[in-house]
């Protein structure tokens, strides 16, 4: 079991995202309101609150959303989690898509830390099942494909 530790949002893609203390994951889109929800595969992005810390250990300044993902978790080492597996948050269900991401050329977050931990830490998944999600609810994993 993990837990929710950050809800990010922006209404532009490749910048940092605005942390919210709650949001609404909208089935077959995402989170409600977020430039990157849409009918593709990478509807919602999840990043470990230990992946950040880590980088902040390591001299980084940077704030909920900086990396663009929209939900901070911890309990998980995302980036060994499989494609194909299920989380629920409340009722919601998420399943993830896609490890990690190619980045062809640096956005604004790169430029604004020097850094993005996004593309080999972070994870992409659908929304299956939609349901309002605050920070502090817990995440389960509920299968693997």
């Amino acid at each position: 079991m993990g837990k929710i530790c950050g809800i990010c949002t922006s209404t532009k893609k490749g910048i940092g995202k605005t942390f919210v203390h709650d949001g609404n994951l909208v089935e077959n889109f995402g989170l409600e309101g977020d430039a990157h929800g849409g009918n593709w595969h990478r509807q919602v992005s999840l990043l470990s609150k230990e992946k950040i810390e880590d980088f902040k250990n390591r001299g980084g300044n940077v704030d909920n959303g900086d990396f663009g993902e929209n939900l901070i978790v911890e309990g998980f080492d995302l980036a060994k989690i499989p494609v194909g597996t299920k989380f629920k948050i409340n009722n919601a269900i998420l399943e993830i898509t896609q490890i990690g991401k190619e980045c062809h050329s640096h956005c604004a977050i790169y430029h604004s830390v020097g850094d993005c931990i996004m593309p080999r830490e972070g994870i992409f998944a659908v929304v299956l099942k939609g349901d309002k999600i605050s920070v502090g609810d817990t995440i389960d994993i509920i299968g693997e494909i």
